[in-house]
C-alpha cells in the first residue's frame, strides 16, 4: 500500500441523475487537480460501485493522462461485485478495472459485511476522503462517519 498521507479515497451514492452526475464530474476533476497540485496527493482509492465511485475512478483516470504519477487503486468488496449489473455498467466497470494500477478484493465472495470491509479498507489507507453525501443512511453515511472518527480530512462535494 502506498503512503497513506499521499492517498485519497472516495465515497458517494450509487444512484445519480444525469444532471447531478455531470456537476459531480466537474467537481471531481477540479478537486483531484487541486489535491495533486496543492497537497501532493498521488494515490486515489475508489470502491468500484456504480454512481459516484465510477465517476471518481473515471476522473482519476482522466487526471492520470496529465499526471503520469497518479495511481488508481480499486478496493472491491468481492470478485463478483458487478455480476448482476446491467451490461453497459459492467463494460465501464471492466474498463476501469483494466486501467487501474491495483485491484484489491477484501472478500472472495459476497457476504453481508463485505461492503463495510471495503469502506474501512479505503479509509484506513487514506488521509483524505472526498464524499458525496445527501442521504443520512447507508454505506456512504457510514463511511463518512468512520472517516471522521479516523481523523481523515473530509471534502464534501454536496
Amino acid at each position: 500500500m502506498e503512503d497513506r498521507l499521499q492517498t485519497c479515497c472516495f465515497t458517494g451514492h450509487r444512484q445519480l441523475d444525469a444532471l447531478t452526475a455531470n456537476a459531480l464530474q466537474a467537481k471531481l476533476a477540479d478537486e483531484i487537480e487541486r489535491m495533486y497540485c496543492l497537497q501532493g496527493l498521488r494515490n486515489f482509492i475508489t470502491g468500484g460501485a456504480m454512481g459516484f465511485d465510477t465517476l471518481a475512478a473515471l476522473s482519476v483516470l482522466e487526471a492520470r493522462r496529465r499526471h503520469r504519477d497518479i495511481v488508481l487503486r480499486l478496493a472491491l468488496p468481492c470478485e463478483n461485485q458487478a455480476g448482476r449489473w446491467p451490461a453497459a455498467d459492467r463494460r465501464i466497470y471492466e474498463s476501469i478495472k483494466s486501467q487501474a494500477d491495483d485491484v484489491v478484493y477484501v472478500s472472495k465472495e459476497y457476504s453481508a459485511g463485505c461492503m463495510h470491509l471495503r469502506n474501512r479498507f479505503m479509509v484506513d489507507n487514506s488521509s483524505v476522503c472526498v464524499a458525496y453525501l445527501v442521504h443520512a443512511g447507508g454505506g456512504t453515511a457510514y463511511t463518512v462517519k468512520y472517516a471522521k472518527r479516523q481523523g481523515l480530512t473530509l471534502i464534501h462535494l454536496d
